[in-house]
């Protein structure tokens, strides 16, 4: 299969949808990869390097979309790139469909096969695909937090770790998943007092059993998620709903409760944000005030550490990629029902349950499209 890689164009994203470890491998199955000029050169993989792994250098990224089938990226597509899509591209990437009607009804005018790393399931229940970036993310917000918890960076001016004699900040977690697991390890390891909520009490056990009892564990209700927003430094929003628009967990009128140069870093950005006042920023300008409190929204966290962010991210994808390759989308989603899982739009069809509810848009059973 004719497999490209763009460069990607969203401000201030360096990740890319294939290292050149990942064209090798693909490479010797027998697939051509085509890789636009530069798509990996600002995280130490220039063009010689995919050279040497076997791919085929495109002048830019419109030959990469003329000449691909399978199309690996790492963010959603831009607008300059929905009119490059096709009905015979197979798309496979993040996508993030709920909170954004306008790119997915650019992809069902397109006609492609989407397939979606969040939505993608194993044999657990989890993200295989989402875990590596999560757990970029919740590693990176409470360094982020910590930052914009400088007072020159509009913060209340408090060292999370404390020192003696001054106790250390104090961390709110919301959702005890991957990235919230990954945010209180940080947490801890740096002396802040953390607390963790979540309505699954499982959960809950284990990262108490982890922690030995070094962090709080609540249950998370309207009145547990209160009382801890209003007493916290940092409140980290960590919640996932798979597919679907996250929850507001935290409203305005809570907001103006908090201390002045409080801190939110909301991780669920990219499903549109848990928290009521979130709106979407970059990493050329990440935080906002919003009722005295700094806001970091920025919906690619991990492409900030962007080398790290690549490799992981194809540890998990790779074998995925190579199923599709190997045996096109519709045999390969036939074969393996976590990956069917993936499939979010098809033929201008709206496959996922989520999306469709999300967005009021017509669902087509995906058992009737693998048929």
């Amino acid at each position: 299969m004719r497999i490209g890689v763009p460069k990607e164009i969203k401000v201030h994203e360096y990740r890319v949808g294939l290292v050149p470890g990942s064209v090798r491998d693909l490479v010797a199955q027998g697939h051509e990869v085509l890789v636009e000029h530069a798509a990996g050169a600002a995280i130490g993989f220039p063009d010689a390097a995919y050279l040497a792994a076997g791919a085929t250098i495109a002048p830019d990224a419109a030959s990469v979309f003329a000449t691909a089938q399978l199309l690996v990226k790492v963010k959603e597509p831009q607008p300059v790139e929905w009119v490059r899509l096709r009905p015979n591209h197979i798309l496979f990437t993040y996508l993030h469909l709920a909170p954004d009607p306008a790119q997915t009804r650019a992809l069902m005018a397109s006609g492609c096969t989407a397939i979606a790393y969040e939505t993608v399931t194993d044999a657990q229940n989890g993200l295989p695909l989402l875990a590596p970036m999560s757990e970029v993310a919740g590693r990176m917000a409470v360094q982020v937090g910590a930052t914009c918890l400088e007072k020159e960076k509009g913060g209340a001016g408090i060292l999370l770790s404390g020192v003696p004699g001054v106790a250390p900040g104090r961390i709110v977690i919301i959702g005890g998943g991957v990235v919230g697991a990954n945010a209180a390890r940080i947490a801890t390891g740096m002396r802040a007092r953390v607390t963790v909520l979540d309505k699954n009490l499982r959960v809950l056990d284990a990262l108490d059993r982890e922690f030995n009892g070094g962090i709080a564990t609540l249950y998370a209700t309207t009145e547990t998620i209160t009382e801890a927003v209003l007493e916290a430094d940092l409140v980290i929003g960590a919640v996932l709903v798979p597919g679907a628009a996250a929850p507001k967990l935290v409203s305005r009128a809570l907001l103006r409760r908090m201390r002045p140069g409080s801190v939110l870093v909301d991780v669920a950005i990219d499903q549109g944000g848990c928290f009521e006042t979130s709106r979407p920023t970059t990493h050329a300008e990440p935080t906002y005030v919003e009722e005295g409190v700094v806001h970091y929204c920025v919906t690619n966290m991990p492409g900030a550490v962007a080398r790290t962010s690549a490799v992981a991210l194809n540890n998990a994808t790779l074998p995925f990629t190579q199923q599709i390759a190997g045996k096109g989308w519709l045999r390969a989603c036939r074969e393996n029902p976590h990956l069917a899982r993936g499939l979010n739009v098809h033929d201008g069809q709206v496959l996922y349950p989520a999306v469709a509810e999300a967005l009021g848009l017509p669902l087509t059973r995906l058992e009737d499209v693998l048929a």
